[in-house]
């Protein structure tokens, strides 16, 4: 009896195997040729971030100068290629021993570009660039001798806004005596500055007296010494000086904030549009003579982001910033004169003497 009742189960179990095998599965839905897969975790989380880091040299990234400038084209780069807050940083160089370090921990982070700004990081820059091929660099006032393909040497034509400075202020200097307040002449871009602001002032009054100081310290002194450039810049007042150019990071502007003391002295920034970072020289502050530094790191690293970044040196845009609330103390034909030398340094036609 047993035997009989697990005969027929076996049967009964065999038989519901074969019906299942014979019948077809249900079909799947057809792939819509035009509808993308949804992304898994995974790969959201695996997409490519593009990440910017800026190393700065000696000076800090609100100089209201130079570092500042490169650090805001960074920062108008996150905004164009709506990037977040975590996608760029900087470092602030407290040491120059420590630039290949602070660059190294944006290497190791995995940072797309990293962006160093002055002359002084310029061989760091390198050895870093040659070390890491993967990687983009920008590096900001650091003249190319070879062209590297993961290396942009930002450059700009600091004796021709240089040679306008000088042009505006003999045009405008009463006692035939004008002063630059400089940072380190260590550094070819100041050197350009101020070769190219004699030679203007002198294209105007070729007597005129020009008073020319150099801060006497090393690079990491000579940029972040506001009290120097003050005491010096009322060396050449007393000297009889009435228009003073102020150009090295924030050691230029303590030399523009002195002059802003002296009633009816005009003085002249350097880089940016100091008008807007240095509001204690507005008193005194016709000019600046700017180098185009936000445009020019913006757009290279647009060019990073899309893949149309090429190595070796690319020159921004040098030029004057706007006379702003002195704009109706200018003589029309000064106006002129500055209009016809712009022209003729874009042409070629007029040269600064500077490299010659």
């Amino acid at each position: 009896m047993r035997t009989s009742r697990f005969t027929w189960l076996f049967a009964l179990l065999l038989i519901s195997a074969l019906l299942l095998a014979a019948c077809p599965a249900p079909a799947a839905p057809a792939a819509d040729p035009g509808a993308a897969a949804a992304p898994t975790a995974e790969a959201v989380a695996d997409a490519p971030a593009f990440k910017i880091g800026l190393v700065t040299d000696v000076g800090r990234v609100n100089d209201r100068s130079f570092n500042q400038s490169a650090w805001e084209g960074v920062l108008k780069a996150q905004t164009d290629l709506g990037l977040t807050d975590d996608d760029v940083k900087y470092i602030e160089t407290q040491d120059a021993k420590d630039y290949a370090d602070n660059m190294g921990q944006f290497i190791d982070a995995g940072y797309n570009v990293i962006v160093t700004v002055g002359f002084a990081l310029g061989d760091a820059t390198i050895e870093a660039a040659k070390n890491n091929p993967d990687i983009l660099f920008i590096g900001v006032d650091q003249f190319q001798g070879e062209t590297l393909p993961n290396l942009a040497g930002l450059i700009f034509h600091e004796d021709q806004s240089g040679y306008l400075a000088g042009v505006l202020a003999a045009s405008l200097s009463k006692s035939g005596t004008i002063a630059a307040v400089l940072g380190t002449d260590l550094v070819p871009p100041v050197v350009a500055f101020n070769e190219g602001y004699i030679a203007g002032a002198k294209s105007v009054n070729p007597d005129i007296n020009v008073i020319s100081t150099y801060h006497p310290g090393e690079i990491s002194q000579a940029f972040v010494d506001p009290e120097w450039g003050a005491a010096t810049a009322k060396q050449a007042i007393d000297q009889g000086a009435d228009v003073i150019f102020g150009a090295g990071g924030i050691t230029g502007n303590g030399a523009l904030q002195e002059v802003a003391t002296h009633e009816g002295l005009y003085c002249i920034g350097v880089d940016t549009d100091q008008w807007d970072t240095v509001p204690a020289a507005q008193p005194c502050l016709i000019s600046s003579a700017m180098k185009l530094i936000v445009p020019g790191v913006a757009e290279l690293i647009a060019a990073a982001h899309d893949g149309s970044f090429t190595g070796g040196n690319v020159y921004g845009a040098a030029g004057l910033a706007s006379f702003h609330d002195f704009d109706s103390e200018i003589p029309q034909e000064v106006k002129d004169l500055l209009a016809t030398t712009k022209a003729g340094l874009d042409d070629g036609s007029i040269s600064t003497g500077y490299g010659n």
